[in-house]
């Protein structure tokens, strides 16, 4: 593998060679540039203030970790109190925080949502992750990545185009050290086509942002190996089969809901893009407990987005945020 030169602090180096010793040798080729354009300074002018929340970590890091229950890195006797305000004040500049939590050398970072309960709606009924490659689409800040590793991954890459979630993912992994964990600064548009080479693909919170749902759903097809599973985490409604929502205008004060599928819909179109085994194994109100503000994330969340009068239906009049967890496999 040649030499690689990026343009942040963020070493890539042992994920290239890693793909560049498999059947992916040619993605590996293609990613510098795309990592380059993806992490730009040019293009993202608060990149680099979040390079300097980096630098000013602690030169810390614990084998001391625990991702199969939670995500925890270290314990608060490994660090001076000097070290650990030090911690805190650098992870601060990359607020908001939407997925965890994190306790990292006992730092509590509550973030946004609880994804830790949604990992444990999924866990139970997915296929054992030991030795598997995973993708997870989507990742952003890597929590459930960091699960997938606890949980026996063999290999993890997320992809996660915003920048400050790439950032946050690797500012815990600057206190872990070498693993096989990584998130990419791509969206799936950039995956190369037919990769087939996934044993299981997360997608969580995304195919309702998408403009196409069954484009998205054949892009996570085409990065499975045959047999392999998909687990899709999605915005659903109530209903029988080819009910759907598509909002006019916002959909809980997004702008970016395009559609919400019904149950036997969504198992409907996963059939005709070449699923089989498509069933439904969660299906969830999501809660003010779940997804909430916090002191490291100060906005918005789904209190405001709700009705205050009648919290069954969002600010606009649509039905409140349900998701269900589908699980599904690339037909052989």
């Amino acid at each position: 593998m040649s030499e690689h030169t990026f343009e942040g602090p963020i070493d890539y180096t042992p994920l290239l060679s890693y793909l560049s010793k498999n059947e992916l040798a040619h993605w590996a080729d293609i990613l510098p540039a795309q990592i380059n354009a993806g992490l730009s300074l040019k293009r993202f002018g608060d990149l680099a203030g979040w390079y300097q929340a980096m630098a000013e970590l602690p030169t810390v890091t614990s084998n001391q970790c625990d991702f199969n229950r939670q995500v925890r890195v270290g314990h608060a006797d490994e660090l001076t109190h000097q070290q650990l305000q030090t911690l805190e004040q650098a992870f601060r500049k990359l607020i908001p925080w939407r997925k965890g939590p994190f306790d990292l050398f006992g730092l509590k970072i509550d973030t946004e949502w609880r994804s830790d309960w949604k990992w444990d709606r999924l866990e139970p009924h997915i296929a054992n992750l030991d030795q598997r490659r995973v993708l997870d689409v989507g990742c952003g800040s890597g929590y459930h990545c960091w699960r997938m590793h606890g949980a026996g991954a063999e290999q993890v890459i997320g992809i996660e185009p915003s920048p400050r979630f790439v950032v946050q993912f690797y500012m815990v992994k600057a206190l872990v050290g070498n693993c096989a964990v990584d998130v990419l600064p791509i969206g799936i548009e950039s995956l190369p086509p037919k990769l087939e080479h996934f044993d299981t693909t997360f997608s969580m919170g995304v195919l309702y942002h998408r403009r196409s749902p069954m484009d998205h759903l054949l892009e996570l097809r085409d990065t499975l190996r045959p047999g392999g599973e998909l687990v899709l985490e999605t915005l659903v409604i109530e209903g029988k089969e080819g009910e759907v929502l598509v909002p006019h205008g916002r959909y809980g004060k997004m702008n970016n809901v395009w559609f919400i599928p019904s149950v036997p819909t969504l198992t409907a179109w996963l059939e005709k893009c070449g699923y089989e085994n498509a069933r439904c194994v969660d299906c969830s109100q999501t809660t003010t407990d779940e997804q909430r503000a916090t002191d490291w994330m100060k906005f918005q969340s789904l209190e405001d987005f709700l009705d205050p009068t009648d919290p069954s239906v969002t600010v606009e009049g649509h039905p409140a945020p349900k998701r269900a967890i589908i699980l599904a496999n690339k037909k052989l």
